[in-house]
């Protein structure tokens, strides 16, 4: 699995970079993986609050449907408008292309709540 050193990661496998006072959020490479074959996304629409650990978008696979969390507080400022003809997107570049919503930081200490990647990496067994 692919855990790049350079994100914070929740319990329930999305991750955020932050950059320029945004965090910018997605699933991880272990949960595309479980996931499968993405075939629909649904993002939060554009100026909606979201709140660290409520869910805040939904991705579906042709195996299930699952709730995507909000790993921070915050004003969605930027959805991937990419995933609506490609949501295969979150499968081929989890951590890159296949990013799904951005939001300011409300509460930027929310992000020490957050694991990092060794630790990340420890809990899904790698």
């Amino acid at each position: 699995m692919n855990v790049p050193e350079d994100l914070k990661y929740t319990e329930t496998h999305e991750w955020v970079r932050v950059q320029d006072g945004q965090a910018r959020v997605g699933v991880t490479d272990h949960a595309q993986a479980e996931l499968t074959d993405v075939v629909y996304v649904e993002l939060p629409k554009m100026g909606a609050k979201v709140e660290a650990k409520a869910a805040a978008a939904i991705v579906e696979s042709v195996k299930a449907a699952g709730d995507i969390y909000a790993p921070v507080t915050g004003t969605v400022v930027a959805i991937n408008e990419a995933l609506e003809n490609n949501p295969a997107l979150v499968n081929t570049d989890p951590h890159g292309e296949g990013w799904l919503f951005a939001v300011t930081l409300d509460k930027p200490e929310e992000l020490d709540q957050l694991k990092s990647a060794a630790e990340y990496a420890a809990m899904i067994g790698e």
